[in-house]
């Protein structure tokens, strides 16, 4: 096996399938020429080996680091002057990831997790910029058109540990990008969905689409923190031939849904797609069939696979281009974004990082709603999580930003659902906890969030059934992604309050397969074990805790915890016989 230290240039074409779907055959003559002409004569002047050509790229390989950068560099002045005088739609633009790392080299390719991390900072790029690791950015001198933006920890996927990245761009860092407002200006992504083409249907039969896009929109409004639904927008559109850019730009939104039904004697079969409307990039589709009896189920069920496919996706998208824009540029929106991720880890340091970003977006937009929203919840899961110093004071500061989000928001089912946990969890004045949650759900019968934290109120009045039924239609309703942890835990939670402890148990296994470090859900687990006559397994899990929450003291979690009465001194006991100290 031949191993060798490499610099790694990995290179994307931007949106290669939409120039290829626009001319075919003027794409490849340009790219070709880019590549003979300013690619290939680039590399063999550092010193580089051009290793393979990707389709829609390149890899490239270099002895030393400064080769690799300087030639990246070189490429990208290259190819933007290359580019002068093409339109925007025919322009070929590329995006560079740089890494260094010992990989393994065969004729014609190169392997290694090395590699991987090129490919994944690549995907981080500006259009015509490039990312690389930060010790490699420090290798660049100073230059009078790169401009440095320092990315912090980005976590790439399938790749075990964060890179601290620098981005480096070329031009006018202020200039104003495709899809982006100025800076200070809600950035918020606009979907609209277009009604749905049923070529020969009858005139009176017209319900099937409209139902199907009603159902798809009511459920795109449970994302509000994400999403600006432009509703009916697409109405009187041309059901024909749709050119998606034409109409995202006509419309001023950022994604656009969009569909066909075909109906054969019983069956129906239902066809989506999300776009990219600046691009008119196919991001996601789906197929579904079923009978026509079956149709509301039907409806209901594509909107809440939409739901459930898109959100991730259009979030990834969102907080990429976040992570790309120069600080300068940065909205209350965007920080949000960035703090996403590290407030659901469940790992301190990444926590404290999330509070900084949800403070930067304050600051930026003190009138944001769903800023306030999550930095309520921030307070909320430090009390929980153990680490609050004075949870007292974290009440206080939760209650404060929740209150904020609603007085910019009355109707916002985030903010009221987040407001009435506020109650329920750490005020235990579940009456007032139950009105909002109620509030939350009429306004925002589709927001996962409202089901799920109302199930946690269900729970603690005593209504075991509805607090199950709550937390699985959170469950439902909630996006595939970091965050179903919790949705996993608080079903767990409701089963263990309605007594199934077996169910309470596989849940919260399957919340501590995606992240183990939620101490709420490790609690239900080992409890439940206990439950179920299994103290060795429990009694692991009570270490593990320990090892989360050194301080955890049953006597505090006893003065702390809203469970009542005999639910709450019998989870107790079974916290103390799996061996957690009092």
């Amino acid at each position: 096996m031949n191993r060798q230290q490499l610099a790694i240039v990995v290179a994307d074409v931007v949106g290669y399938s939409r120039l290829m779907q626009t001319d075919e055959e003027a794409t490849y003559t340009r790219l070709s020429a880019l590549r003979r002409e300013v690619i290939e004569p680039e590399i063999a002047t550092y010193g580089g080996h051009f290793v393979k050509s990707t389709g829609d790229g390149f890899i490239a390989t270099f002895s030393t680091p400064q080769d690799a950068i300087s030639c990246s560099l070189a490429v990208q002045q290259a190819s933007s002057r290359d580019a002068q005088g093409a339109s925007a739609a025919e322009r070929i633009q590329l995006r560079i990831g740089v890494n260094v790392a010992d990989v393994i080299v065969e004729p014609g390719d190169v392997y290694g997790d090395g590699v991987n991390i090129a490919a994944r900072l690549q995907s981080f790029a500006l259009p015509g910029g490039i990312v690389l690791p930060r010790e490699l950015a420090e290798m660049v001198g100073p230059a009078p058109d790169v401009h440095r933006h320092d990315l912090g920890e980005l976590p790439l996927r399938n790749i075990r540990r964060p890179v601290e990245a620098v981005s480096l761009s070329f031009g006018d860092p202020s200039e104003r990008r495709l899809g982006e407002d100025a800076p200070g200006t809600e950035q918020r992504p606009f979907i609209a969905v277009l009604p749905f083409v049923e070529h020969g249907a009858p005139a009176d039969q017209s319900y099937f689409s409209s139902g199907i896009v009603d159902d798809i929109i009511h459920a795109l409004a449970g994302l509000k923190e994400l999403f600006v639904l432009s509703r009916g927008a697409g109405i009187g559109l041309d059901s024909g031939e749709r050119d998606i850019r034409r109409i995202g730009a006509q419309l001023g939104v950022r994604y656009i849904l969009h569909g066909s039904i075909q109906r054969s004697g019983k069956r129906i079969r239902i066809r989506t797609e999300l776009n990219e409307a600046a691009t008119g990039v196919v991001l996601y589709t789906d197929q579904q069939e079923g009978l026509l009896d079956e149709l509301f189920d039907l409806q209901s069920r594509i909107a809440l696979r939409v739901v459930g496919a898109l959100a991730p996706q259009i979030r990834e998208r969102e907080r990429s281009r976040a992570l790309r824009q120069p600080p300068a540029n940065l909205t209350a929106y965007d920080y949000l974004l960035q703090a996403l991720d590290p407030l659901f880890q469940m790992d301190p340091t990444a926590f404290a990082r999330a509070k900084g970003l949800l403070q930067r977006a304050i600051a930026s937009d003190p009138e944001y709603g769903p800023a306030h929203s999550y930095s309520a919840y921030w307070h909320l899961l430090r009390v929980g999580q153990g680490w609050s110093q004075d949870p007292r004071a974290d009440t206080a500061e939760a209650a404060e930003h929740a209150e904020a989000a609603i007085a910019r928001d009355e109707t916002d089912a985030l903010a009221l659902a987040i407001y009435g946990h506020v109650h329920s969890y750490l005020l235990k004045d579940f009456e007032t906890a139950a009105e909002l949650q109620d509030r939350a759900l009429e306004c925002g019968p589709s927001c996962a969030m409202a089901w799920t934290l109302s199930s946690v109120t269900q729970g603690y009045l005593g209504f075991g059934p509805e607090a199950v039924f709550r937390a699985k239609t959170g469950l439902k309703l909630s996006p595939r992604g970091p965050h179903v942890v919790y949705h996993e835990h608080i079903l767990s939670q409701a089963h263990y309050l309605n007594g199934n402890y077996d169910e309470a148990a596989r849940w919260a296994l399957r919340a501590n397969n995606h992240n183990g470090r939620l101490t709420s859900n490790v609690r239900c687990l080992i409890a439940s074990l206990v439950a179920l006559g299994l103290p060795d397994e429990a009694s692991a899990h009570a270490a593990r805790l320990l090892k989360l929450d050194p301080a955890f003291r049953l006597s505090a979690f006893g003065h702390q915890t809203p469970l009542p009465g005999t639910i709450r001194s019998d989870f107790l006991d079974r916290l103390r016989r799996a061996g957690l100290p009092d």
